[in-house]
């Protein structure tokens, strides 16, 4: 690479040899067949100051640290690309392998190729990705609420101006009142989520545009917030509800949910149910900025302008939206059955078909022993791990969930064996207490078929302890439901097919989402 004297000049060396310029708010961002060199703008917009060429070294370098946490082979280096009369470089480019186009999350949404299994993909690898995030004082304190306080005040401050022309100021008040109040109101959330340990050096700018994901499965992340660490460090919940958002955002609320439930479920953190409504209007409002930042700018293209003014517009109105329910209401679905009946693929089915988080007893048990999801406990039957005072402190964290979930307005789905009349007693008591619907989904099947399966399961790992060897002590201790009036208690055959399951579910007790619909 010969360096230039100018960025003006790289840039005319680097289009005359056919890269594409693309210019964001604050790169110049030049697209070549199989790499990207990108260089950030002189530009100071209060929360990012590139006017020194220093600065903007330091952000070159910093971003191809960060960033190789995701997509190491993504990032190949930063590179001096001009140089000044004595031959020194005077300015940096981020250097970049491109990856194609049609691997990108919001292109192949756009063209009906993202699936729910990649969703469960990227919420899987950035469950993973937080788990191994740095985490310690520095970052704790940004779970502060006068820390998050400050960051939604500024938003605000900055678009005090410019918000009354994307949407009404009676929309732009309401915003404002109930972002604030959140934090007012339920300081105690925010503070449990420091104390969980769920404030992380995390990516900052999770969008659609940011992730792409291979026909094999293969998933690469890229363009994290490198200049600014107070809009990095954060509540996990910050980085996984702006990809949920962007999901609303783009009509698709169904994989929005399935989002957020398949990332609980990864990082055993349905806590975040208590804030990421919270976050998703957070996260919304930003986008709307930044796309007002753009629209209002002095020297943006007309055509530009208007696209970023309808963007803004649409994140500003998702904003108003994020704390108002779904078309889908909350509910209780507790999926019951003695072992190696099926209920944990039937409850997967019902989570699936609704977007509704699963809360399983099985990887609850584990998460309260610090145990990994597909570690084996084998005791006993009902010694150790499965004795009835642990029994009852899982029953009782699995309602807790529930709990945290529903009171965000969203069903739930509650996968456990339920063998007692006590403990389905307790799930339908969580239904009454806070007024939703309830329904037992009992899965029975031969005994001949739940030892065949406990067999093949015994060929590989499990999340389940259950085994051939417990399990005639588990039939013995089987309550039969009888104290459920018929509209609570679902029972199938699951030695059918499961797509036979799906229409008796669909038919009887629970409301999916239409078909077609996706906002």
């Amino acid at each position: 690479m010969t360096a230039a004297q100018t960025v003006e000049d790289f840039i005319e060396q680097m289009t005359r040899k056919g890269y594409e310029l693309v210019e964001t708010h604050i790169s110049w961002v030049l697209l070549g067949p199989s790499d990207v060199w990108k260089l950030k703008k002189p530009v100071n917009f209060g929360f990012l100051d590139f006017t020194d060429a220093a600065q903007r070294k330091a952000a070159c370098e910093a971003e191809i640290e960060l960033n190789r946490r995701l997509s190491p082979h993504v990032y190949l280096g930063s590179e001096p690309v001009c140089t000044g009369e004595d031959g020194a470089p005077i300015e940096w480019a981020v250097h970049m392998k491109r990856l194609p186009d049609a691997d990108r999350a919001d292109v192949r949404l756009a063209e009906g190729r993202l699936t729910r299994e990649h969703i469960d993909r990227i919420a899987e690898r950035v469950a993973a990705f937080h788990a191994d995030a740095r985490c310690d004082e520095a970052t704790a304190r940004f779970g502060d609420v006068d820390i998050i306080g400050a960051n939604v005040r500024e938003n605000f401050e900055q678009t005090r101006e410019t918000v009354g022309h994307y949407i009404e100021g009676a929309q732009a008040d309401e915003i404002e009142q109930w972002q604030l109040s959140m934090l007012q109101q339920h300081a105690d959330r925010f503070a449990a989520r420091v104390e969980d340990g769920r404030i992380r050096d995390g990516h900052g700018d999770l969008r659609l545009e940011h992730v792409y994901i291979t026909d094999d499965g293969e998933i690469s992340i890229i363009d994290c917030i490198e200049f600014n660490e107070r809009f990095r460090f954060g509540d996990v919940c910050a980085d996984i509800a702006f990809l949920a958002m962007d999901l609303a955002r783009l009509g698709h609320v169904e994989l929005s949910e399935a989002c957020l439930a398949a990332y609980a479920r990864a990082a055993d953190d349905f806590d975040l149910y208590s804030v990421v409504d919270f976050y998703e209007s957070y996260r919304a409002y930003v986008r709307g900025k930044i796309a007002t930042i753009v629209a209002e700018g002095e020297h943006t293209p007309p055509k530009v302008r208007e696209r970023a003014a309808k963007e803004a517009r649409r994140d500003y109105l998702l904003s108003v939206a994020a704390h108002r329910r779904s078309l889908l209401s909350p509910m209780v679905i507790a999926v019951a059955g003695i072992i190696a009946t099926g209920k944990s693929t039937v409850a997967a089915a019902i989570g699936a078909e609704r977007s509704a988080p699963i809360i399983e007893a099985d990887r609850t048990r584990k998460a309260m022993l610090g145990a990994q999801p597909t570690q084996a406990i084998h005791t006993d039957a009902w010694q150790g791990a499965y004795s009835p005072g642990m029994t009852e402190k899982v029953y009782a964290e699995l309602m807790r969930r529930g709990e945290v979930v529903l009171r965000s307005g969203r069903p739930v789905v509650l996968d456990a064996s339920f063998r007692k009349q006590s403990y389905r007693a307790q799930a339908r008591a969580l239904a009454e207490r806070l007024d939703v619907p309830f329904v037992l989904v009992e899965c029975r099947a031969d005994p001949a078929v739940c030892r065949a399966r406990l067999e093949e399961r015994a060929r590989s790992a499990s999340v389940s302890d259950g085994r051939l060897e417990i399990f005639d002590d588990f039939v013995a201790s089987w309550q039969t439901v009888d104290e459920l009036p018929p509209v609570q208690h679902l029972v199938l055959n699951t030695s059918k097919p499961l797509a036979d399951n799906l229409e008796v579910i669909r038919e009887r007790a629970i409301h999916t989402w239409p078909p077609g619909l996706n906002h």
